[in-house]
């Protein structure tokens, strides 16, 4: 996008600041220092906007991302506002979208209009993105027209797409330039129509279809009447604009790449996608895995309200407590058997919680190994079958330290026998479960990380009481 160097400036009281640009900004555990949050507070409720200026204008937009957060809902936009020209729009793109959402909700289009404004094209469309459709559009309707197009384009891409992720400023030369040419272009081309940072240029044929890359650092060791089509590389790596982007992130990880180009249908070069880029993909990707294995919304942030938080964990927490009420029906079974033996109430539900840990073990590596693509039909039988000797051998091991235990707790050899057996084959059933499981349902498209977790439990609950009771019904003769 193109960049501008001024905009109006917001008018503000001229008072005495508070504090001042040496004050920390971060205690000894890396969050926003009390005192410093407590200055910020102070202007913002007083409309000391010298004072906010002094403080949180010279931070990075990181920093400054942070700061919003830490602050009271109703104080947000009230800082943006009042830093007006100084205040960093990227700094809303380090945010929880919710947050953001909220933000953008209490500010006027026309300051949303000025503030995007000035950002690279992927920090402006995600903070468009997002928005209502009437406010997207007055908006961009504010923008110039080669900026408005550009997002207008990036917007039209699917969501979760490299289409939405990349850059589109670049630079570009045609193959027959020699070198010392691409160098005086770019170093009298105005800066605000080049990258803000870049270290490789792009060659096109006159359809702009990807040829190849030059890194600068090749540029510059060239020979100054080298053609660029002599020193470029074709076999520069890309990716399709539709692609998804945990697919790019793949990619970036696969081959410790830095920067890829991106192409349309026609291989045209349309954007760039750089490696900051990628490291917030894949903390959100990570974020939204561990949270799923919790049975938690990946959407869910600390700055969410009770109700929606509550509402939002009440799905997965009611489908726990229909798997639970289905493993202790298993119980019921074994009504008589437990009358007549307390040892078996107090002992079965060791060999439940020991499955149901070993079993989270295996569905917790399963589980990432298909989001990695590490786990395919190609290897499936081997680590099947891994996992079944791993729960095997723990089995055997736990086993003997648990009938030991047991034996000596309540004096009966055949309690130590009994739990030995049903512990070993607990683990064998939760390793099964813990890697069966989540293929499965990752082959009907179902997200394994959220769903598997309900499913296991229940398998090492039920296996955990009914091999326990059962065997020890047996043994007993207690039926």
């Amino acid at each position: 996008m193109t960049k501008i160097d001024e905009r109006p400036s917001a008018t503000a009281p001229e008072l005495e600041p508070i504090g001042g640009d040496t004050a920390p900004i971060y205690d000894e555990n890396g969050a926003i220092e009390p005192d410093f949050l407590r200055d910020v507070t102070a202007a913002i409720e007083t409309g000391n906007s010298a004072s906010l200026r002094a403080l949180a204008g010279r931070l990075h937009e990181a920093d400054l991302g942070l700061l919003v957060v830490s602050l009271e809902p109703e104080l947000r936009p009230k800082l943006v506002e009042m830093m007006g020209d100084e205040f960093d729009f990227a700094a809303l793109t380090e945010m929880d979208d919710r947050t953001r959402d909220e933000i953008l909700a209490e500010l006027p289009n026309a300051t949303v209009a000025e503030g995007v404004r000035e950002l690279e094209s992927d920090d402006a469309v995600t903070i468009l993105e997002d928005l209502e459709p009437e406010d997207q559009a007055e908006i961009l309707e504010a923008l110039p027209a080669a900026d408005r197009v550009q997002l207008q384009r990036s917007l039209d891409y699917p969501e979760y797409s490299a289409g939405r992720l990349m850059h589109t400023t670049f630079v570009t030369a045609p193959p027959f330039w020699t070198a010392g040419q691409a160098i005086d272009v770019m170093r009298d081309t105005d800066e605000e129509h080049l990258p803000e940072s870049f270290f490789e240029i792009f060659i096109v044929d006159p359809a702009h279809r990807l040829l190849g890359n030059i890194f600068l650092d090749t540029l510059m060791r060239a020979k100054s009447r080298a053609k660029l089509e002599e020193i470029m590389n074709v076999e520069r790596r890309r990716v399709a604009v539709t692609e998804q982007r945990d697919d790019v992130a793949r990619l970036f990880q696969r081959y410790n790449l830095v920067s890829v180009p991106v192409v349309d249908e026609a291989e045209r070069l349309v954007g760039v996608i750089t490696i900051d880029d990628i490291v917030d993909v894949i903390q959100e990707e990570a974020d939204a895995e561990v949270k799923a294995l919790g049975g938690v919304s990946e959407n869910e942030e600390l700055s969410d309200t009770v109700w929606w938080t509550a509402k939002s964990r009440f799905v997965w927490l009611f489908v726990n407590l229909i798997t639970a009420f289905i493993a202790s029906s298993v119980l019921g079974l074994f009504e008589g058997s437990l009358q007549k033996m307390v040892a078996l109430a107090v002992l079965a539900p060791i060999v439940a919680s020991q499955g149901g840990n070993a079993a989270t073990q295996t569905m917790t590596v399963a589980v990432r190994a298909l989001a990695t693509r590490e786990l395919s039909r190609a290897n499936a039988a081997r680590v099947i079958l891994r996992e079944i000797m791993v729960g095997a051998l723990n089995g055997v091991a736990f086993g003997v330290i648990t009938g030991i235990v047991a034996s000596i707790w309540f004096g009966l050899a055949g309690v130590g026998v009994v739990i030995a057996l049903a512990m070993l084959t607990n683990l064998i059933a939760g390793a099964l479960g813990g890697i069966l499981i989540p293929q499965v349902l990752h082959r009907f498209d179902i997200d394994p990380a959220v769903s598997s977790s309900p499913f296991v439990t229940t398998v090492t609950d039920v296996v955990g009481f009914a091999s326990f009771l059962g065997i020890a019904t047996l043994w007993f003769g207690l039926g």
